[in-house]
């Protein structure tokens, strides 16, 4: 009786959205984590903390801007999973 009472499940359609957004908001986040060591503060204090944070942005969004020019137009972006499948297949 409990569990027909519960609540009813969100439609496929709008979670599946929310789950992509949140993928690419983790992914960015891990990526910010990994580049810049960002889960410590180097320093002491909210104002230099913060600068910290903007500096670590612009380096992200650099590394970014560079992966985006760098990139052929021609050939699309393909994930590791998708080019390990390719190299075990030949």
């Amino acid at each position: 009786m409990a569990g027909r009472l519960g609540r009813a499940r969100p439609s496929l359609r709008r979670t599946s959205g929310r789950r992509e957004h949140r993928a690419g908001v983790e992914g960015t986040i891990n990526q910010v984590l990994d580049v810049t060591g960002l889960r410590r503060a180097r320093y002491r204090g909210l104002p230099k903390t913060g600068l910290q944070h903007a500096y670590s942005a612009t380096a992200i969004n650099v590394i970014r801007l560079d992966a985006h020019w760098a990139a052929d137009p021609r050939r699309p972006r393909t994930s590791r999973l998708t080019r390990l499948a390719h190299q075990l297949a030949s």
